[in-house]
């Protein structure tokens, strides 16, 4: 087995204990989802009809009714004019929690408000920003200043709808605290008491009235004179009067009773003010983590990583916000998964309750996954150990790996010396794998080497035998020249020269042609072509240039398309068939194939009579490489190297190989050219 399938076969061991891990847990979290979201449905069907049950005779809060929201109290307020013991308060957003009106005309300061409520005295805290208050003067009541207006109209239940509200005033000749003065007679109500105080750029004031009955309705206004006897007005609505809108704490009790751990329920009325919220815990959460055991420690780890995984999986949750006390329930999802602001993802369902209110029930995903959480940690924490010793194996397989490695290193540095010269061998491996066929492809690669290397520096011997024979004849014909006496000798000794001459001129030729081959492939232009039409063409010119060989053509005349360049295949194949007739007897076979493989294109040479080493000591493709011994002069074994050069340009490969072919011993070279070429 090879060393990829061997790495492969490793890591599939260890994947396989966490994939059927997570496709369980994905399995159990899809079946616990459907569970939950049909109890979820028969829950929230008993609850929205509790709700209704109590709701009958009370009047919803119709869409876009104004309203002033009361927050029930769980501590007793101080009343100082402050709001730092109010509900929710918050240091760094201070207006947080707050309703708002607008000012009724452009450049007016803002009116916010909190109501709360501890079921005996209904709270208020107003503030003005930014406005620099102007405080009452008893020695001049007609002179401007700030004061706050309040009305109230008792619930109509109980009280005569067209009675007017009740009202009261409030101002102050200073800061402090400061009772409401009754609306007709500005006599002092000492059962409305506040505290004005100033508030960054504004002022605020905090004030305490008996709780109102049922839905009354309830406005304030802040007055202050400017420019003499006008009144500037910020308000609440004052026609209707905003309604008084609290959490109905005898729902809520009746609704904790019915919900399930990790659930959550919402009452809201149509203009999506809560009137009813209750909640029941999740399961009680493990102990710290300085009381876990390491394995406690990992099962606690893996259930968090599950988690993740879980919801990396399940469909997308919608985006909704019920983090205040309004809801636009428009954006909620009738059934399905929402993420709140804190990034928790919930199992939600809604369903209308009499009067238009809607219920919104909602299971914690988390709590979901916690019914089994302590048995999947244990699952998980066991695979772990069992991940462990698999690593440790693989950690002991990579360390062999390693010493494999840094032995051929070290054999492949030993063969060659600082200056580059082959001075040893690498031994052969009989391993099967990849770092044995590395090791074979290395000891193959520095015999090749050290042959060539062999071939170099004999090259200059070989160059000076070959430019001896011309220089030679050169010197030879002009020393002639000078003794000739008629004009047939000196013609016969200049002819000498000029051939010697051009002798010289190929042999330099040969030696620069593959070099400027490849400056020209850098700015050929490559085009659609027939390479049968070419290599057809090619072979009847080859035969009509030479009659002492049979020079013939086997493939398609026409209809294999090639994107290259036609010039440099004839280039090519003049090279192949020049090599092929050096080494063919008169009368020999030198037969073009051109045919379609499984790899590709196929351009073949096959020539008669010759054959190649067993085991040649150099690449025959590579520079200054020739098989030409005791044969024609003038050959530095440039031509398989610009064979093997075209042949790269046009994404194909050259090889050579004895073959006999119809009963012929000889040589066949072929060029491979793949079909995404073609």
């Amino acid at each position: 087995m090879n060393l990829k399938r061997q790495l492969l076969v490793a890591s599939l061991l260890m994947l396989l204990i966490p994939w059927a891990g997570l496709q369980f847990v994905l399995e159990l979290d899809d079946a616990l989802r459907q569970q939950a979201r049909q109890q979820l449905r028969e829950q929230a069907e008993r609850l929205a009809e509790t709700a209704g049950d109590l709701m009958i005779g009370m009047p919803a809060v119709a869409s876009g009714e104004p309203a002033i929201y009361v927050e029930p109290l769980t501590s007793t307020i101080n009343l100082d004019g402050y709001g730092d013991d109010w509900p929710g308060y918050d240091d760094v957003n201070p207006l947080r929690n707050w309703q708002s009106s607008n000012a009724s005309g452009s450049g007016l300061p803002a009116l916010h408000w909190q109501a709360a409520t501890d079921q005996q005295n209904l709270y208020l805290l107003i503030r003005i920003s930014p406005r620099q208050p102007v405080f009452f003067n008893p020695g001049n009541p007609d002179q401007p200043h700030d004061r706050l207006s309040l009305w109230l109209k008792p619930d109509t239940q109980n009280v005569s709808p067209d009675q007017p509200p009740l009202s009261w005033l409030i101002r102050t000749p200073a800061p402090g605290q400061v009772y409401g003065l009754i609306g007709a007679t500005l006599k002092p109500d000492y059962r409305v008491s506040s505290y004005w105080q100033g508030a960054g750029d504004g002022w605020q004031l905090e004030l305490k009235l008996p709780m109102p009955a049922g839905r009354s309705r309830l406005g304030f206004a802040a007055l202050w004179g400017e420019g003499g006897a006008e009144t500037m007005t910020v308000s609440t609505p004052t026609d209707p009067l905003p309604v008084l809108v609290s959490r109905n704490l005898v729902l809520e009790r009746q609704i904790e009773s019915q919900l399930n751990r990790g659930q959550r329920a919402r009452l809201v009325e149509p203009a999506g003010w809560i009137i009813a919220r209750q909640s029941a815990a999740s399961a009680t959460s493990g102990p710290e983590f300085d009381a876990l055991s390491p394995l406690q420690v990992i099962e606690q780890i893996s259930l968090n990583a599950l988690r993740a995984l879980v919801r990396f999986y399940q469909p997308e949750p919608t985006a909704i916000k019920t983090g205040g006390n309004q809801i636009d329930t428009d954006t909620l999802p009738s059934e399905g998964l929402v993420r709140h602001e804190d990034d928790s993802v919930w199992l939600v369902t809604t369903r209308p309750v009499f009067g238009g209110r809607t219920l919104v029930l909602e299971q914690s995903l988390d709590q979901l996954l916690t019914l089994s959480g302590s048995t999947l940690g244990s699952v998980i924490a066991r695979s772990t150990f069992i991940i462990v010793a698999l690593t440790l194996v693989l950690l002991g397989y990579a360390s062999w790996l390693s010493w494999r490695i840094t032995r051929l290193q070290r054999a492949v540095s030993a063969s060659i010396d600082e200056d580059g010269r082959i001075t040893g061998t690498v031994p052969d491996s009989h391993a099967k794998d990849e770092l044995g066929q590395l090791q074979r492809h290395f000891s193959l690669v520095v015999d090749r080497l050290h042959g060539y290397n062999r071939y170099l520096e004999s090259f200059s011997r070989r160059l000076s035998h070959e430019l001896k024979t011309p220089v030679a004849v050169v010197r030879s014909s002009l020393e002639n020249l000078s003794h000739c006496e008629t004009e047939g000798e000196r013609r016969q000794y200049i002819e000498r020269a000029a051939s010697a001459t051009e002798r010289l001129r190929q042999i330099l030729h040969g030696m620069s042609e593959a070099a400027r081959l490849e400056q020209s492939l850098d700015h050929a232009d490559k085009e659609h072509f027939d390479l049968a039409e070419v290599a057809a063409q090619a072979t009847a010119a080859y035969q009509a240039l030479d009659s002492s060989h049979n020079i013939r053509y086997s493939g398609p005349e026409t209809g294999l398309q090639l994107t290259g360049s036609p010039e440099l295949i004839v280039q090519l194949l003049d090279k192949l068939v020049d090599n092929a007739r050096d080494f063919t007897p008169e009368g020999g076979l030198i037969e073009v194939g051109l045919e379609t493989t499984a790899e590709g294109l196929c351009l073949s040479v096959f020539n008669e009579g010759s054959s190649l080493p067993d085991s040649p000591a150099t690449d025959i493709f590579s520079p200054f490489v020739s098989l030409r011994e005791g044969r024609e002069q003038g050959h530095l074994g440039q031509g398989l190297l610009i064979v093997n050069l075209i042949a790269d340009y046009h994404g194909g490969r050259v090889d050579a190989q004895n073959r006999t072919q119809g009963g012929i011993d000889g040589v066949c070279f072929r060029v491979i050219i793949p079909a995404t070429h073609s």
